[in-house]
């Protein structure tokens, strides 16, 4: 009998998770305010990958390829993004309750990318993806400041990133206050909430690449982060250079958080309670998990978007109210099991 944690087992479940993604990225090009049938989505599919010439209303095709598509896309790289991020800080940190949203990163991010945006910071020469880079590497050295003032500590770094975050979100609602007019304060408000509408294909070509990158360099640390299970001190005495690591896989989890609410927003509880799932689904060894996270967390984000098109008829909700309403009880019920369990 071949046991849970066996090297085939993570391998099937793992293949069960890519082929739900094609599925719910299926769904996602087909349901909207007009739903589309599968068969034409495939016709559509085709003739835009493969050069068929197959007979599709034109309509149709523009919803599922340059809407619904990209927006699909943009979530998945989104959701990979955010997982592996959760599971990376998680593990540095030695905290279940890490992620960028709760430490704050991702309210730095919003913070620089607001202040690109509204007050014009850089003269042109900052996109709104280096000010939500720069706002976000802020956020997290002056969290880590504290924290390292607080004494550290799992407790010291979670209350260090909730006084972050609510710092950079009360000085993004300033800048919004004192400088945006009424119709941009509108418009960034319902992107704060985390905000799909928009996203073209041009954001998924940036999304994309930046998530498959942002594995990649994690997973060529999943050694070291094996070993940081058992604390710096550990890895240090096995060989890993821990001041590098830790150096490299911040900037790497900052520049992908970074990228991501430059282009959808601040999304909640997709970093913190995904690592948990991808753990459960396949152990706790890092070059498993970590793609693990990646794909269970680019399933969920596309699955909360085709929520938010429909739960409201007539309107799009907020993602992040999505995932908020699904991610808070399932975080809940995540912690109630591990204290039962302990």
């Amino acid at each position: 009998m071949i046991a849970r944690t066996s090297l085939p087992w993570r391998a099937a479940r793992l293949g069960l998770a890519g082929l739900l993604l094609l599925a719910v990225l299926c769904l996602a090009a087909g349901i909207g305010e007009t739903s589309i049938p599968p068969f034409t989505v495939a016709k559509v599919l085709a003739n835009n990958i493969l050069g068929a010439r197959l007979d599709v209303d034109a309509l149709d095709a523009g919803i599922v390829w340059n809407y619904r598509l990209a927006r699909a896309l943009v979530a998945i790289a989104c959701g990979a993004s955010l997982g592996v991020c959760g599971v990376v800080l998680q593990s540095l940190l030695r905290n279940p309750l890490a992620d960028p949203y709760i430490l704050g990163i991702s309210a730095g991010a919003s913070s620089g990318a607001v202040a690109v945006a509204i007050l014009g910071l850089g003269t042109g020469a900052l996109t709104l993806s280096a000010g939500a880079f720069a706002g976000a590497l802020m956020a997290f050295v002056v969290i880590a400041l504290v924290a390292a003032r607080a004494g550290g500590g799992p407790t010291g770094i979670i209350l260090a990133g909730i006084a972050g975050s609510q710092l950079f979100n009360a000085l993004t609602s300033f800048i919004i206050t004192r400088s945006a007019s009424a119709e941009q304060a509108r418009g960034i408000m319902f992107w704060l909430l985390g905000n799909l509408s928009g996203v073209r294909w041009d954001d998924a070509m940036l999304a994309l690449p930046v998530a498959v990158i942002g594995l990649g360099v994690t997973l060529a640390y999943a050694r070291a982060l094996d070993a940081f299970a058992f604390g710096s001190v550990s890895a240090a005495s096995l060989g890993i250079p821990v001041r590098r690591t830790y150096v490299a896989l911040i900037l790497a989890t900052t520049f992908m958080t970074a990228t991501m609410v430059s282009l959808v927003g601040a999304i909640g509880f997709v970093g913190l309670v995904i690592p948990h799932v991808a753990r459960r689904l396949v152990g706790v060894g890092h070059n498993a998990s970590l793609p693990a996270a990646a794909l269970m967390g680019a399933i969920f984000l596309v699955a909360a978007d085709i929520v938010s098109r429909i739960i409201v008829p007539g309107q799009v909700l907020p993602i992040g109210v999505v995932t908020a309403l699904i991610g808070a009880p399932a975080f809940a019920l995540i912690l109630t099991r591990r204290s039962a369990v302990a």
